[in-house]
């Protein structure tokens, strides 16, 4: 297996654990926002804007992850190093 392919395995691999974590997480404070208004109707406006600050903490780490694959991508810097090593060994 070539240094691109396991690039480009583990940029899927991590992008899709990142979203997986981030799906479950944004779930489950969205799950909260609304237990929490339907008990107490009248403290749903502080709900919400709490809640979508978290959401928006949350996606943060999501694109994070996005940064990151594109990273080992995109502007991997070891691609140099693994072209030249491909290269002494094709010798």
């Amino acid at each position: 297996m070539s240094f691109f392919t396991m690039c480009v395995l583990a940029a899927g691999i991590g992008m899709a654990l990142g979203t997986l974590g981030t799906g479950i997480g944004q779930g489950l404070a969205v799950k909260s926002a609304v237990e929490g208004v339907s008990r107490n109707p009248g403290a749903s406006g502080k709900i919400t804007t709490t809640m979508l600050i978290g959401l928006a903490m949350i996606e943060s780490l999501a694109i994070y992850a996005l940064v990151i694959c594109i990273i080992i991508l995109y502007a991997n810097p070891y691609a140099k190093l693994a072209e030249e090593l491909a290269k002494l060994g094709a010798k």
